[in-house]
């Protein structure tokens, strides 16, 4: 069968496994899930040419439910381990999925590096500013007076900014998106996907279970006043004055992504084997 006809047949429901999502009801993951079946359906990757990698929390259960190659790593690991894939299997469309404890926190520093080298992949990170899996303790993107049972009073610490994080540590496609528009969602992903180098999204997941009041999410997130830039000093100053509910693509860089070769031909194991006998 022919490309075409191939690209033809494929749908969200070829990317989606026979194993039924598991979260709280009303998780705002459960659309995410549908949102990248949907954009993987719009780029029209074979599934077996797709790999999800995720680390550790709700929102990295998203491999197992997903037809595609999958990789469960540790906590905050995710992008080390999905670096190493894509540059080894430069062929390959490689989602990474992650939460905004396992993302930015324990994973921080691979979130930088990842911006960083530019490598060709997709990180998608559903930010609810609680870990969700654990019990509701406050994570990176938890407003500093946040009161619960785990922090009376709020931590009083300063939140981690990811889309400016990302912007200054060189990412080269960055976005923002909200789990209660899955259509708009997945055509973000999707342009994701198809853009060369690193490419991040911060998508706004509520968590109803410790965080009820993020229901009115709906009601405060709006589509980005401005266009895309590919300017990186007027993307920072659009992104030092967003208060975290403006949705859409809000750069796009131009930078090559990292080669895959890393600058050497390709060898056979064996080669490799050769060069470290005693």
């Amino acid at each position: 069968m022919n490309d075409v006809a191939t690209s033809a047949l494929l749908t969200a429901q070829s990317y989606k496994s026979s194993y039924k999502p598991i979260w709280c009801p009303g998780c705002g993951d459960y659309s995410v899930l549908s949102s990248v079946t949907k954009a993987l359906a719009k780029v029209a990757v074979p599934p077996e040419d797709v790999v999800v990698v995720s680390g550790i929390g709700c929102s990295s259960r998203i491999p197992a439910y997903t037809n595609c190659y999958g990789f469960h790593g540790v906590h905050g690991r995710s992008l080390a381990a999905a670096t190493g894939l894509k540059v080894a299997r430069p062929e390959l469309t490689v989602l990474v999925a992650s939460g905004d404890g396992d993302g930015y926190s324990i994973g921080g520093n691979h979130f930088l590096h990842a911006c960083r080298r530019n490598v060709d992949l997709t990180y998608l990170v559903m930010d609810n500013h609680v870990y969700g899996m654990t019990k509701g303790q406050p994570s990176p993107t938890t407003e500093p007076d946040w009161d619960s049972k785990l922090s009376p009073g709020g931590t009083g610490l300063r939140v981690f900014y990811p889309l400016v994080i990302a912007l200054a540590a060189g990412a080269n496609f960055i976005a923002r998106a909200f789990s209660g528009d899955p259509n708009g969602t997945a055509e973000i992903i999707a342009q994701a996907i198809r853009h060369p180098g690193f490419s991040f999204i911060e998508i706004l997941s509520p968590c109803v279970t410790f965080r009820p009041e993020q229901r009115q999410w709906k009601q405060q997130v709006r589509p980005a006043p401005v266009t895309p830039t590919d300017d990186p000093a007027r993307a920072a100053r659009r992104l030092m004055t967003d208060d975290g509910f403006n949705i859409g693509v809000l750069y796009v860089g131009d930078r090559p992504a990292y080669p895959a070769s890393a600058g050497r031909e390709q060898c056979a194991p064996a080669e490799l084997e050769a060069e470290f006998e005693l």
